[in-house]
C-alpha cells in the first residue's frame, strides 16, 4: 500500500495534532513541506484542496481534510489494531471526541487570535480582541484544570486523539497567558503531554522554526534552539 502525503507546516499546531498521531500510531508517511507564501506553491495547494488550511493528508489520491477526521482516517485504514487513539467502545469515543473538539475550539482557536493579532501591522491590531481571546485561554485553563482532577489523559485511561490535540494546544496557549496560581492539575498535565515520546519529537522537529513564532517572548526556553539566531 502506498503511503500517505502528509501536506503541513512545522510551526502549525494543528498539523502538530496530527504528527503526534502519526508518531502515535507508528504510520510511515511522506512529507509535503508548505511554503504558502510561495504564490506558486499556494497556488499548487489550493487547487489540491480550496480551503487552504493545513494539514491535509492525501491518501491513494484523495485529500482528506481537518485533523480530526485525517486522524480517524489514519486509524481505519493505516494503524496496527493495537495502535487506537478513538476507542472502539462507543461512549468511550464519544468522550475522546469531545474533548478533541473542546480542545480545538476553546483553547486552539483563542491562542490561534492571539497569533493572529500579533501578525497584523501594529497599526491595525485589536487589543480588545487580543484581551478576550487571553481571557477565553484562562477561563478554559480553569475547567480543564477541574476536569483533569485525578486524571492522567484527558479523556479515559489512554493517551487518545484528545491528547493529540490537547499538547500543541496548550504549548502555544501557554505563550500567550500562563497557568494561574494552583492549577496544578493542568500543569502536570502538560508536564506529562511535553514528556510524552510522540510530543516531545513532534516539538524537537519545530524547535527550529520557533524563531518565527509570533509568540515567541512567552515560549519556555527549554524548548528554544539555542543554536539559532534569535
Amino acid at each position: 500500500m502506498p503511503k500517505p502525503t502528509l501536506h503541513y507546516h512545522p510551526l502549525s499546531s494543528y498539523c502538530h495534532k496530527v504528527l503526534i498521531a502519526l508518531d502515535e500510531m507508528q504510520i510511515e508517511f511522506d512529507s509535503h513541506l508548505l511554503d504558502l507564501g510561495d504564490p506558486a506553491a499556494r497556488a499548487d495547494f489550493l487547487a489540491l484542496w480550496p480551503t487552504g488550511k493545513m494539514p491535509l493528508l492525501v491518501d491513494r489520491g484523495r485529500p482528506v481534510a481537518e485533523t480530526s477526521i485525517i486522524i480517524e482516517h489514519l486509524q481505519r485504514h493505516h494503524a496496527p489494531s493495537a495502535r487506537r487513539l478513538i476507542p472502539d467502545d462507543p461512549d468511550q469515543a464519544l468522550e475522546v471526541r469531545l474533548w478533541d473538539r473542546l480542545f480545538d475550539q476553546y483553547v486552539m482557536t483563542p491562542m490561534q487570535a492571539c497569533t493572529a493579532d500579533l501578525l497584523r501591522p501594529e497599526e491595525q491590531r485589536d487589543p480588545r480582541g487580543a484581551a478576550h481571546a487571553r481571557d477565553s485561554l484562562a477561563s478554559s485553563f480553569a475547567w480543564i484544570d477541574r476536569h483533569l482532577e485525578g486524571r492522567t489523559w484527558v479523556a479515559g485511561d489512554a493517551f487518545s486523539m484528545a491528547d493529540c490535540a490537547a499538547a500543541p494546544a496548550l504549548f502555544f496557549a501557554l505563550t500567550y497567558v500562563p497557568l494561574a496560581a494552583g492549577q496544578s492539575n493542568l500543569a502536570a498535565y502538560f508536564e506529562r503531554l511535553v514528556s510524552r515520546p510522540s510530543v516531545a519529537r513532534t516539538i524537537d522537529q519545530a524547535r527550529p522554526w520557533f524563531r518565527f513564532y509570533p509568540g515567541r517572548a512567552g515560549l519556555d526556553a527549554r524548548f528554544l534552539d539555542t543554536g539559532s539566531a534569535d
